[in-house]
């Protein structure tokens, strides 16, 4: 069922004096209605809504992982149901977002063969992204993720969230912290797009764990942390989906070759910009 009491932000969560955790817990019961209302959107809004969504149930994971270690099955249960829900999901979001990368591209190209080219595109991917939309492999995934949302959001309550001491949390996003930096270590070192997707994801989960910590009033030191570099691997991550759209098997037929190359360019560019601000560091 539903939680019938009035919504509030996850921000808005107070630290309980016995611990974090009851914050925590009342974070990611408002990430997840957020998710659950995300998804009834229908027509235009559709695609805005699968993002929201997404967006929300990994907030749900980052949280969830900060007390792993005492949570036990059930928070596991839910982490991996969560996960299943956002990989159903993900091939529309994606369709999604290599339309808002060529919108983006297209302010950014510089002659006219490129800009054509990324019309052409534009407008292919457009049309994919409205027959995915239509299609019963995700008409399925949206009515699971409907289905089983509501469930989880009454699941969170019974985990032991009075386990949770704001030692545990800085344990582990602390943890996260190293993991980024090893990621950090090897995504530098090379031009492999997984490796730099790896650091992405790895960055994404330290800046969603600070979002719950400060909402359930734990405090961090913030000053290390860069947000602008978070973002700026986001953008690496969606040169990289354009790229892997130009193939062989590319939906853009003849423009591929003229978008690879525009795309490859901008690529070697955003990684040249992301090194030289990590070597500053």
């Amino acid at each position: 069922m539903r939680d019938s009491r009035p919504k509030t932000q996850p921000s808005d969560a107070v630290c309980a004096p016995s611990g974090p955790g009851i914050a925590l817990r009342d974070y990611g019961r408002a990430e997840l209605a957020v998710a659950i209302d995300s998804l009834a959107l229908r027509g235009s809004h559709i695609h805005e809504g699968i993002h929201q969504a997404r967006k929300a149930i990994r907030r749900t994971r980052a949280m969830l992982a900060l007390g792993a270690r005492v949570l036990g099955p059930g928070a596991s249960l839910i982490d991996r149901a969560l996960r299943e829900v956002n990989h159903g999901l993900s091939p529309l979001r994606d369709a999604h977002a290599l339309v808002e990368t060529l919108d983006l591209a297209h302010t950014k190209a510089r002659d006219d063969a490129t800009r054509a080219a990324l019309d052409h595109a534009r407008r292919c991917a457009s049309r994919r992204r409205a027959t995915m939309a239509q299609q019963p492999q995700f008409t399925r995934a949206l009515q699971h993720a409907q289905a089983i949302l509501p469930t989880l959001h009454a699941a969170l309550i019974g985990l032991p969230w009075e386990t949770i001491s704001t030692p545990l949390v800085a344990d582990a996003m602390a943890t996260a912290e190293r993991r980024a930096a090893i990621a950090r270590e090897r995504a530098c070192a090379c031009d492999d797009a997984k490796a730099w997707h790896r650091w992405r994801r790895r960055m994404r989960r330290i800046s969603q764990q600070h979002r719950a910590a400060i909402a359930a009033g734990v405090p961090i030191d913030d000053a290390e942390f860069d947000k602008n570099l978070t973002e700026q691997l986001g953008v690496l991550q969606d040169l990289n989906l354009l790229v892997a759209h130009c193939g062989e098997d590319s939906p853009f037929s003849s423009s591929r070759l003229t978008l690879r190359r525009f795309a490859k360019r901008a690529l070697a560019r955003q990684r040249k910009g992301i090194r030289s601000v990590v070597a500053l560091a």
